[in-house]
């Protein structure tokens, strides 16, 4: 229960900084990637400060002997880079580039009550569900014989 609370916690700090940083205005986004346009470098520094503060906490925090609330951290173990992985990633960019969303501003615009991101938010959560249901057919054909 702990660990769903701070999970709450921690997703409503994020969203409030999101809204607070304009990152929820597609615009924000869009003018970022126009760089020979209206470029508006606010993005930059939004991420510039989420990298530094995963930089330390990804070299500092498995340095504790266990999670807080946890029997054992959750860290990546995959290093291999795949088509997946890149078709994966040119999907987000794009979607990225034509929304101006990605996956958390989005979800805390709709929330916020922001009509404009239903359509986005809806194709998004569209996309994921068809995304685990392609997976299941997969791993069912791979095991049949």
């Amino acid at each position: 229960m702990r660990s769903i609370l701070l999970s709450l916690v921690v997703g409503v700090v994020f969203g409030i900084g999101l809204l607070l940083s304009g990152m929820t205005q597609p615009a924000k986004v869009v003018n970022f990637l126009d760089v020979l346009g209206n470029w508006d470098p606010s993005l930059a520094f939004v991420m510039g400060g989420a990298i530094a503060v995963h930089f330390l906490a990804y070299r500092l925090v498995p340095r504790l002997p266990k999670p807080l609330w946890g029997v054992r951290w959750g860290l990546p173990t995959r290093r291999d880079i795949d088509l997946r992985l890149l078709v994966g990633a040119a999907l987000f960019g794009a979607g990225w580039g034509l929304g101006g969303y990605c996956p958390g501003p989005a979800l805390t615009s709709a929330v916020a009550g922001a009509s404009s991101t239903l359509i986005f938010t809806g194709a998004m959560l569209a996309g994921m569900w068809g995304h685990t249901l392609w997976e299941a057919s997969r791993k069912n054909s791979l095991e049949t014989p």
